[in-house]
């Protein structure tokens, strides 16, 4: 099954967003805590300003984005701004991940 995407409007334009394997371990690095510590985290809304940055950065990364610009994206539109406007998009992540896309059809 391939990694899923969300796909919202962040900082300046829509964006994707998708964890990919390789990057969910890069995250647990980053973070210091597994991707299931990491979501319950996010879940339980008792999260650090670490665990949203790096889950969106991250997430933006494994869509596509080049690293450099999801940096400078993160830091432009997440480090600043209020948790409301970010902790959406990393729910939303953290989300897909767990749950899978509900609307996708099991075979």
């Amino acid at each position: 099954m391939a990694p899923q995407i969300h796909r919202a409007f962040f900082g300046d334009a829509e964006h994707e967003f998708r964890l990919t394997a390789p990057l969910i371990l890069e995250l647990e690095r980053k973070t210091g805590s597994g991707i299931g510590a990491l979501c319950s985290r996010l879940f339980a809304r008792t999260f650090s300003q670490a665990d949203l940055i790096e889950t969106i950065r991250h997430a933006l990364i494994g869509a596509g984005t080049d690293p450099k610009r999801a940096s400078e994206l993160v830091a432009a539109y997440v480090v600043d701004r209020p948790i409301s406007e970010t902790y959406p998009i990393a729910i939303a992540v953290a989300e897909l991940l767990w749950f899978g896309n509900p609307n996708e059809e099991t075979k």
